[in-house]
């Protein structure tokens, strides 16, 4: 047994947080694969917000230790991830949507968090460059802020590194073999010199993000998750002037204001290309441009220099699959998380890790179980963006 790896799937933040818990509780063998190159996926193509605002006390709670994390990660991973509390600062012009937002403040309070309810005067205060004409409500969190994606990443693959873990990029997965219940082998194929090896493995997790549906479906288990293509564009730097992350709960409009100064930004699209599809497009840009002008129109002048797409995971209630299944024995689940798996990356992989390497069982291992959606025990959460 001890000669077999410890198998985890996905070399994004997710699964490269785990493999650094996992390497930091001792445990041996852990091997990454990545198919392409660190960052190559959602974990290098987000936006890398961070925040504590949520209508479920659940994400709440995680985000909270996470924003704790993210402020001490340069120091415990030493590496600078640009960490910046700006805050984010949620709009809506829908009463309903006003009325989860009044909810979800009070819930947050309740929890430690120090986010208002505002007005659109409120928020004008906020950020004065703002056009808030028709504005119901806004919620404003100044703890939460925004990271730069890259050395995130990086920060958890070279510790895991150090700490004796493995970290294969450009070597895809192309099957694994069962012997009833468990997972014995992977068949891994390096890209660049085509050589394929036969892995034996003790345990498999399931950490490939948009692609997670492939890799379960190798043992027959079929996942709920499915791809969105998801878009953002930086501008032009411009002289320092916005502070918090903007969200608008409507259309799905988010921007922020990197150290650079560029602005970061990307809007939701419910008619996205199905399927794996990490291309850009000028529809989006166009959508895009018209929603940010609308709420900021200083804006209107300013020059797109680049934008990119990745892949968001989407489940049916907006709500991971993470940890054990019943089908598979050794077989852990670590998708579906959205566009959020990167800010929850800190504290969701040192759960994870913590349950392989002792069996030690948290709550979110039950609530974000895989049965919930034959069994119709879904979950919600009203304040998703993008």
């Amino acid at each position: 047994m001890s000669g077999e790896a410890l198998l985890i799937v996905g070399g994004g933040i997710v699964g490269l947080s785990i493999a650094y818990h996992l390497a930091k509780l001792g445990t041996p063998n852990v091997v990454v694969v990545e198919q392409d190159y660190l960052c190559a996926g959602a974990s290098g193509r987000n936006g890398g917000g961070v925040r504590a605002q949520w209508s479920s006390a659940v994400n709440v709670e995680i985000m909270q230790e996470s924003l704790r994390l993210c402020a001490s990660f340069a120091r415990d991973h030493g590496i600078n991830v640009w960490f910046r509390r700006g805050g984010y600062l949620f709009l809506t012009r829908d009463a309903k949507k006003a009325r989860v937002l009044e909810e979800s403040c009070k819930m947050q309070r309740s929890l430690g968090n120090r986010t208002e309810l505002r007005d659109a005067v409120g928020a004008r205060k906020i950020v004065p460059e703002l056009a808030t004409e028709g504005v119901v409500a806004a919620a404003w969190n100044p703890d939460d802020g925004v990271v730069f994606p890259w050395p995130f990443v990086w920060g958890y693959a070279q510790q895991a590194s150090r700490l004796g873990a493995q970290i294969r990029t450009h070597t895809r997965v192309d099957a694994l073999e069962t012997d009833g219940r468990r997972i014995t082998q992977a068949v891994l194929t390096s890209t660049g010199t085509k050589a394929t090896e036969r892995l034996p493995v003790r345990a498999v997790v399931n950490a490939a993000g948009a692609w997670s549906p492939e890799l379960a479906a190798m043992v027959g288990v079929p996942l709920p998750n499915r791809p969105h293509r998801h878009e953002i564009c930086s501008t032009e730097p411009l002289k320092p002037w916005l502070g918090p992350l903007v969200a608008d709960l409507d259309d799905g409009l988010y921007f922020s204001q990197s150290t650079r100064g560029e602005i970061v930004g990307g809007i939701g699209n419910d008619y996205a290309p199905h399927g794996l599809v990490q291309t850009s497009s000028t529809t989006f840009l166009a959508r895009y441009g018209r929603s940010l002008v609308g709420a900021v129109p200083r804006l209107a002048d300013v020059k797109v220099l680049r934008q990119w797409a990745g892949c968001y995971d989407l489940t049916p209630d907006q709500n991971p699959v993470f940890g054990p299944i019943d089908e598979i024995d050794g077989f852990f689940q670590a998708s579906g998380f959205m566009g959020h798996g990167f800010m929850m990356a800190p504290v969701i992989g040192r759960l994870l890790a913590e349950h392989i390497a002792t069996g030690q069982m948290t709550p979110l291992l039950e609530r974000w179980n895989l049965r919930r959606f034959r069994e119709g025990k879904l979950l919600s959460e009203a304040m998703i963006i993008g």
